[in-house]
């Protein structure tokens, strides 16, 4: 089968296109046939290797497993030994390794049913991202109906879903992000939008419940500048947080928290299929769409990571397969 694998770690030209053999599906696994896959900043993580922890999990000198890809929607090729609730055919989304393939292998609890009213590019792009939304606001912030939340890196991938659910939880939501990009943000239901590039939101004065950083450079003191004096600061990203550990700002939250009056959470949030389920429900009602900002071909996947990691991705990136072969 054609797929995109990478042979050690770099930048975006380790990947490369290859044929590889199609996957087996274990027990507990499905096999897709993958229609659509999405990109993500941990694709961008296992690509490059960095920060060097990632590596204890992915092998240390390269990848255990060479396919790269997370986010999945496809159809159901075959069913593994003791996998309930799927059958060959179905249509499901969600995350599988090794998703830039032809063919895929997902844990079964870590799909479900693809929503009726998305096609399989806006699909393939829900998991890994709002999955890390919804856990960040509901689960780390506890959101409540009624509140000032603050999105720091509105307009990414997660970005875009933490503005749509924070306002399907009722609060009023304020985005944070370039000048290019505060129409989208506004599009998908921000209240208010704060452009970086002209103004502070941690130097004004104004403060929120809840803030949700997902851009992953500010430093943890000028967060905590922008959050109540009992609220909530969520820190779900750590890029620019150095090639070792990449969790610094993490560890000194927990470390402060005990010892101030806000709230400081980390989390971390594989996406499972109780997630998923709550998403669809979300997104059959019309309150949670997929921000489909570019789509790229199979072979273009190095160009669709590198306009990534460039920052010049507008919500989630598409990859789009031909017809898989029978």
């Amino acid at each position: 089968m054609r797929a995109i694998v990478q042979e050690g770690y770099g930048p975006p030209g380790v990947l490369r296109p290859a044929q590889v053999p199609r996957p087996v599906p274990a027990a507990g696994e499905v096999l897709l046939r993958v229609r659509a896959a999405g990109v993500d900043r941990g694709t961008w993580h296992a690509m490059a290797g960095r920060p060097y922890a990632v590596r204890l999990g992915l092998g240390l000198r390269r990848p255990k497993n060479p396919v790269a890809g997370l986010d999945v929607a496809g159809t159901v090729a075959a069913v593994g030994a003791g996998v309930a609730g799927f059958a060959v055919g179905d249509e499901v989304y969600g995350v599988a390794r090794g998703s830039f393939a032809e063919y895929a292998a997902a844990r079964a609890d870590r799909i479900a049913p693809k929503p009726a009213r998305l096609g399989f590019e806006e699909a393939a792009v829900v998991a890994v991202s709002a999955c890390t939304a919804l856990r960040g606001l509901r689960d780390a912030g506890r959101v409540r109906p009624g509140q000032h939340v603050l999105v720091v890196g509105a307009s990414g991938g997660v970005g875009t879903y933490a503005v749509q659910l924070a306002k399907a939880f009722g609060a009023e939501v304020t985005g944070v992000c370039s000048t290019a990009k505060a129409d989208l943000v506004r599009s998908i239901g921000a209240d208010h939008v704060i452009d970086y590039t002209r103004e502070d939101f941690a130097a004004g004065g104004r403060r929120w419940d809840l803030v949700l950083d997902i851009g992953g450079s500010s430093p943890l003191s000028r967060l905590r500048r922008a959050v109540t004096p009992r609220g909530t600061l969520v820190i779900a990203g750590g890029e620019d947080d150095g090639d070792w550990i990449g969790l610094g700002r993490q560890f000194r939250a927990l470390a402060l928290s005990p010892f101030v009056r806000q709230r400081l959470a980390v989390f971390f949030a594989p996406p499972r299929r109780a997630d998923l389920d709550v998403l669809n429900g979300l997104i059959e009602d019309g309150r949670l769409t997929p921000v489909v900002g570019a789509t790229y071909g199979l072979s273009e996947v190095p160009e669709a990571v590198r306009r990534l990691a460039a920052g010049r991705a507008r919500g989630k990136t598409a990859i789009t397969m031909a017809p898989p072969h029978p």
